[in-house]
């Protein structure tokens, strides 16, 4: 980058946190209680970044969309209830943020999970203080992709989008960004399916790990 971003804006499931373990426990729950097996964890963990409907269509892949709507709300509560049990920082993370708070850059996290959940989340990693600002999922009538909720979140740092730098796992992290003219960072080591080729998905930037988003900045 040619200089430092006002800000740095993080997509929080496979970007900052490996969820997958509590998502899948929230799963498997609702599952048993249908009188399910549990679900494959490899095969689940694979769309956490593409959200709980995109996991219930695997939990329950019989089920017509209209029927796995009705399970959301209940398959949202079982989560709620263990935000943080399991779920773990991906490696270099920690030092990632300790690096920017170090750099006096302001971070923040603009997420498609609902913004109740996502708090949790934030309090759970003792992140209260130092995220700048959260963007969830159900803060504004749209969501990532559409670009909507990354300029929300830069207005309310007082920033042009081009000014800030945005990192997610998921292809919809990169076309909300390119749609609110900010650069981005396409980062390999979240949830991908088989065929994800984040190579093609146009970012400005790709990182194999969290400690290379440093690096890119001067």
């Amino acid at each position: 980058m040619a200089q430092a971003p006002a800000a740095v804006l993080f997509d929080l499931d496979g970007t900052l946190v490996d969820s997958a373990p509590d998502l899948a426990r929230a799963t498997n729950r609702l599952l048993a209680e249908h009188g399910r097996p549990p679900v494959d964890y490899a095969r689940l963990r694979s769309v956490v970044s593409k959200g709980g409907r995109a996991m219930l269509a695997v939990a329950f892949p019989d089920l017509d969309e209209a029927a796995r709507e009705a399970l959301l709300p209940v398959f949202l509560r079982y989560y709620g209830e263990g935000l943080a049990l399991e779920s773990v920082l991906f490696d270099g993370v920690d030092a990632l943020l300790a690096g920017l708070d170090a750099r006096g850059l302001r971070w923040g996290i603009v997420t498609n999970k609902p913004e109740g959940l996502a708090r949790g989340v934030v309090d759970g990693f003792g992140w209260r203080t130092r995220c700048a600002v959260l963007v969830g999922g159900d803060t504004l009538p749209t969501r990532k992709p559409d670009p909507g909720t990354l300029l929300h979140a830069c207005a309310a740092l007082g920033i042009d989008a081009a000014d800030a730098l945005y990192v997610g796992d998921d292809l919809r992290d990169v076309q909300a960004a390119r749609a609110a003219g900010m650069p981005c960072v396409a980062a390999l080591w979240g949830y991908r399916e088989d065929g994800d080729d984040p190579h093609r998905w146009e970012a400005e930037h790709v990182a194999a790990h969290a400690g290379d988003v440093l690096g890119l900045l001067p």
